[in-house]
């Protein structure tokens, strides 16, 4: 709630529009500075996607956001985390593949181990394989060398222009000691199809979508299709506990990472209110100076924040008469649509694998589980999404976080994941009456089901389902057409382009409104990046 207007000033230094992950860390940032700060937070609870809630008498789960590998290590030091409790596990190995033909593959652990499992498949793919991962680190490498970095701002002009060129200069300079065959294994990471590019390294079907499923997470496209390639490197480069290149949970859910970020961002001031939905940015004299909430509401600060994806932005929260007409027109263009639906299931036991049977926890139960057998699967469940509207067999990755997290269900029982690839953002209506509205349960059942062929008894386990369609991640999280990332991964959206050439470095057309959601550089996942960098240039301007 709101706080008392008698009890806190209604001007601070900063607002900040959207307490998800990246809002909080920039708030915190600021604050440390000794910059005042609050935080608007349209729905009842701080986080954003990233939250742990109640879905059914007993059963806890992230609802959206779901597992944690890319949140950035200084973020979790500097914000002390782990001091307010945060607690990351990983999982024992990171991916298990079941097979229609009875066969599986696991992936992760060490890489003998790894390499034995790949082998089942093809020798020669288990010998290419450390070959594959340290092409990747290098790679990932360089890419690190630019998350934290707000990219030269193609097309700006006067003092912001001048400091980019420098920037751009420092990048090229550290950018030429890069020796040319890894300059051009990361222009292919960023231009080609994952598919192209898996099938010049390897022959095993299963290894080949074991690595490519993460082309095509949050990615409504074929992993055919140009630039997935850069979106599979974008999922490999965090790690957990120090480790590079896992995937891990956090214990209390995803909801863990962000309630320990509100605790650290209460102790350095920050004042944080939810159901506090913004409805417009204020503005005097072309400057953002404050906001009006839902119910009428003002507040007012010397610099404006949006945690929200552009199109909510510049389309919703700011009038039109305040931008360039050239501007609005490309952030109508700017492309949203992640092709997700997220489910959460409660279970009364857990799901019997046909290809490694049993119903005790095993290791495999606490990986991520992948059910796409090859790229062609992948790709045929895009093109159906693309021909009806949902892939009627979709790509589902489970996760059962109550296997290391006992808290999440009742004694005996267990919570999973069902992270579900390709259903269309922009559901045809006139095909499905009611848009995803109406054909909401009739998707989830496909999902079900593909998970059914694999684990037998899973759809006769479930207690309670809970169904997030992409149309559902717009309304209850504002992301624009379901979109994970806060904005399509391409080449044309990322970097100096995100959202748009011009205007990439956090600040936007209107004087004292900055960008620091993921819509902005480096673009989505739980990584806090961001948020941090858009505090930094807004520390840079300095208080208004």
């Amino acid at each position: 709630m709101l706080p008392d207007p008698g009890a806190a000033p209604t001007r601070t230094d900063a607002i900040v529009i959207g307490g998800g992950h990246n809002g909080l860390v920039c708030a915190c940032d600021l604050a440390a500075r000794g910059w005042s700060v609050r935080v608007l937070e349209r729905r009842s609870v701080l986080g954003g996607a990233a939250v742990t809630e109640e879905f059914a008498p007993g059963f806890r789960n992230s609802t959206a956001s779901y597992t944690v590998s890319l949140l950035d290590p200084d973020v979790i030091r500097d914000l002390h985390l782990a001091e307010h409790g945060l607690r990351i596990v990983e999982r024992p190995f990171s991916n298990f593949v079941p097979l229609p033909d009875g066969r599986f593959l696991k992936l992760g652990g060490s890489l003998e181990e790894t390499q034995r499992e790949v082998a089942k498949f093809s020798r020669r793919d288990a010998e290419r394989l450390p070959q594959y991962y340290a092409m990747l680190e290098r790679a990932v490498t360089l890419l690190r060398t630019l998350l934290a970095r707000t990219p030269p701002n193609v097309g700006a002009r006067g003092l912001a222009s001048l400091r980019d060129w420098i920037a751009g200069l420092r990048l090229g300079r550290q950018l030429a000691h890069v020796n040319l065959e890894d300059k051009r294994d990361l222009l292919a990471l960023f231009a080609r199809s994952a598919g192209d590019l898996l099938d010049g390294w390897f022959e095993s079907a299963a290894l080949k979508a074991t690595l490519g499923f993460d082309s095509i997470v949050g990615n409504y496209a074929s992993p055919y299709a140009a630039g997935s390639a850069y979106v599979l490197l974008h999922h490999v480069f965090g790690g957990v506990n120090g480790k590079p290149g896992i995937w891990g949970h956090a214990l209390g859910g995803m909801g863990a990472i962000t309630e320990a970020m509100a605790t650290e961002a209460r102790r350095r001031g920050v004042l944080l209110s939810v159901d506090a939905p913004v409805a417009h940015v204020l503005v005097e004299d072309g400057r953002a100076v404050g906001v009006r909430l839902e119910d009428g509401s003002e507040f007012f600060a010397g610099r404006v924040a949006a945690n929200v994806t552009p199109t909510v932005l510049f389309e919703k929260l700011v009038g039109a008469e305040h931008l360039p007409a050239a501007f609005r027109a490309r952030i109508g263009q700017y492309r949203s649509g992640s092709g997700t639906l997220r489910m959460n299931v409660a279970l009364s036991g857990l799901p019997d694998f046909s290809a490694l049977p049993g119903t005790s926890a095993a290791p495999h139960h606490a990986s991520g589980i992948i059910l796409a057998p090859s790229l062609a699967y992948m790709e045929r469940a895009w093109a159906d999404a693309r021909e009806f509207g949902w892939s009627r067999e979709p790509v589902v990755e489970i996760l059962i976080p109550s296997t290391v997290d006992p808290s999440l269900a009742p004694p005996g029982q267990h919570v999973a994941s069902l992270f579900c690839q390709h259903f269309d953002p922009d559901l045809d209506a006139t095909r499905h009456p009611g848009g995803w509205d109406g054909a909401r349960e009739a998707a989830a059942d496909a999902a079900i089901a593909t998970v059914t062929r694999f684990a037998p008894n899973f759809a006769s386990l479930i207690v309670a389902r809970q169904i997030h369609t992409p149309l559902d991640l717009e309304r209850k999280f504002g992301l624009t057409h379901g979109d994970i990332f806060h904005g399509v991964l391409a080449l044309d959206q990322l970097f100096s382009a995100r959202p748009i050439l011009g205007y990439a470095d956090y600040r936007t057309p209107l004087k004292g409104l900055y960008l620091c959601g993921a819509g902005a550089h480096p673009g989505g996942g739980v990584t806090g990046i961001p948020g941090r960098n858009a505090a930094r240039e807004m520390l840079r301007d300095g208080r208004a």
